[in-house]
């Protein structure tokens, strides 16, 4: 148990230094003060405002225009979300803000501020902003480090890194707010340019703008070491798209600065939503790293070319894994006496494991309410694996049918999801606030019943839309001339 032991003291170090960095403020070091700090919470969950007022905060010396421009950006960001100052310490909030924003035009040289040049001031204190702290330098020393698979800077460093990289991004998000009305043929163009070019080229700006939860996946982040890690960089590789899988579209977009992975197979032939094929995408790759973590020894590398070779993930944690996700569904199956939708665990490879995973945290994850019926979740999931095996088996990717909407495209959340949700919606509406007798509606142990019973296959797949299950409740005269009288 030793080199378990030592592995999880390895992530445990990883995950406190990535909390360091993460905690550091915004990237700066410091706790949020002043305007900074006093950002509303419904304000600073939907937004940057609370980083574009430290970015203010910090490049107050070196340019107080600039800062007086951000918090402008700010305070119309927050105008835009409230702007009845309906939210909690809103008002207040932009109370003060505004009061930071006249004592800033107030220390001004003399001279007239004209406002329809800020996006040219901002662009010139962007670039010379990234020339004096060498954002080049520091992309390419991220790189050498990544491509090592060891981070030997100090802490210190990182800290100042990120504080520099976090203004940076919260002037390239007011750059591309303000580009909007900005002459194509000038300034304009010139930042649109530079805002493709950083999510094309730009490793480090762009990974430190793509949102993630743990590990980013999207794009690499120079502050998060845990991505570098062979357990991680395993289960990525483990995922990642072979030559002999179904072939997407030409016009199939990859997002991000990623290679093609069994998730964005998925994507395409059943429609689900990107947001959540992102999350799931995070989920996957930490489920199988931690598996293997708990193992003796780290994932290795091929022996072939070490130095570019991917680490192996072991076939015992991605045993552990599916028959941990499946457990559910395996029970199920076994309870109504039918054949699993793939032979057996021994039969199918670890390519359709990781499959079968994926699919079903997809599934899971797009649910809504109807994931608190976890045997409805196992039925949808049968037949959906049938139909990716059937997927799997051809050499064109083409969307499910049973997910195919009227304009062709598939939409999991439109054709599977939303018929059962408002079918408990519709029932839901009859319980009178929970007064009604239990024989009046149909509630969720209801719903679920129907799928502990062989009759659930009545339901067929695609969905019978006329089917039962689906029938909608009719609305009583009560209700009726309720809604007529209002």
């Amino acid at each position: 148990m030793v080199g378990v032991s030592q592995n999880w003291e390895r992530l445990v170090r990883a995950t406190l230094k990535r909390e360091q960095l993460r905690t550091a403020g915004q990237g700066h070091g410091r706790t949020p003060s002043g305007i900074a700090g006093a950002v509303p919470p419904s304000l600073s969950r939907a937004t940057n405002i609370e980083a574009i007022l430290q970015a203010a905060d910090e490049i107050q010396a070196e340019d107080p225009h600039v800062a007086r421009i951000l918090c402008e950006q700010a305070y119309s960001m927050a105008q835009n979300l409230d702007p009845s100052s309906d939210g909690r310490g809103v008002l207040q909030f932009k109370t003060g803000l505004m009061s930071v924003i006249k004592q800033k035009l107030a220390k001004r040289d003399g001279a007239r501020i004209d406002r329809g040049r800020d996006i040219e001031r901002l662009w010139k204190f962007y670039e010379l902003y990234k020339r004096r702290h060498k954002v080049d330098d520091i992309e390419r020393e991220e790189q050498k480090w990544r491509e090592s698979g060891t981070f030997s800077v100090n802490l210190g460093d990182a800290l100042e890194m990120k504080k520099v990289l976090a203004t940076l991004r919260a002037l390239v998000e007011v750059m591309e707010a303000l580009s909007k009305d900005a002459d194509p043929g000038g300034v304009g163009g010139l930042i649109m340019e530079e805002l493709h070019g950083i999510r094309k080229a730009d490793a480090t700006i762009s990974g430190e703008l793509t949102p993630y939860n743990i590990v980013p996946l999207e794009a690499p982040s120079f502050t998060n070491v845990i991505g570098v890690f062979p357990e991680v960089r395993g289960a990525m590789s483990a995922i990642r798209y072979a030559e002999h899988f179904p072939r997407l579209p030409a016009d199939f977009e990859v997002s991000g600065q990623r290679d093609a992975d069994m998730f964005d197979l998925l994507e395409y032939v059943f429609g689900f939503q990107k947001d959540n094929v992102r999350n799931q995408r995070e989920n996957v790759v930490l489920a199988i790293a931690n598996a293997q973590s708990r193992r003796e020894k780290p994932a290795q590398a091929d022996q072939v070319e070490p130095a570019q070779a991917d680490p192996k993930i072991d076939e015992k944690p991605i045993n552990d894994v599916f028959s941990k996700v499946l457990d559910n569904y395996i029970k199920w199956c076994k309870y109504l006496r039918i054949r699993l939708a793939y032979n057996s665990l021994e039969a199918i490879n670890r390519e359709r494991k990781l499959f079968l995973i994926s699919l079903y945290f997809l599934i899971w994850g797009e649910a809504a309410n109807v994931r608190f019926l976890p045997e409805c979740i196992c039925y949808l999931f049968h037949h959906m694996a049938k139909e990716l095996d059937a997927t799997l088996d051809h050499g064109e990717a083409v969307p499910a049918p049973s997910c195919r909407n009227a304009s062709g495209s598939p939409s999991f959340l439109e054709k599977i999801i939303r018929p059962i949700y408002d079918t408990m919606a519709a029932e839901a509406d009859r319980n009178s606030n929970g007064k009604a007798a239990h024989s009046a509606w149909r509630n969720y142990d209801d719903f679920n019943e129907y799928f502990w019973s062989p009759a659930c296959f009545e339901l067929r797949w695609p969905m019978r839309s006329d089917s039962s299950f689906l029938l909608k409740p009719k609305k009583s005269k009560r209700i009726i001339s309720k809604l007529q009288t209002t």
